[in-house]
């Protein structure tokens, strides 16, 4: 990958988009998933995920970018752990998770250890949400 910023970068992350899209757009035409309520929003969101877990826009999830995903949501990993989690839904063998591995990790019926990790997650960011004003605090309640 070339170190460029600015709008390679820029291009890269939009040829990456759309090249997902394309994806996305095969499995909803398919009939793999067509039991799969509300696909096309779980879908964006998984891409997004995706997208956001690629931080150097390669098209896959390679050991180091598992690695900091992990610690980034507070589940650090060793190094034989991350192997197993990439072997579990690697059907490429290529010691990466591919956009499509990544899909049929989420949406199958199968469960792994990343998936339940990330269905984890976004549950646990659904409930951190405060609403309402926060509570008045006087001098008396400090410790």
């Amino acid at each position: 990958m070339d170190a460029q910023g600015g709008k390679k970068f820029g291009l890269l992350k939009k040829q990456q988009e759309a090249d997902l899209d394309e994806l996305n757009q095969k499995i909803l035409d398919g009939i793999d998933y067509k039991d799969v309520e509300n696909l096309e929003e779980k879908l964006e969101v998984y891409k997004k995920q995706f997208i956001d877990f690629d931080e150097d826009h390669s098209g896959d999830i390679d050991m180091m970018e598992l690695k900091r995903m992990m610690e980034k949501m507070g589940q650090p990993k060793t190094h034989l752990e991350l192997k197993k989690m990439i072997a579990e839904v690697d059907s490429h063998n290529s010691g990466t998770i591919h956009y499509d591995d990544f899909l049929n990790m989420m949406l199958g019926s199968k469960s792994s250890v990343l998936k339940l990790i990330l269905m984890f997650e976004s549950k646990k960011k659904e409930k951190e949400v405060p609403k309402g004003l926060p509570p008045k605090k006087s001098l008396a309640d400090l410790p």
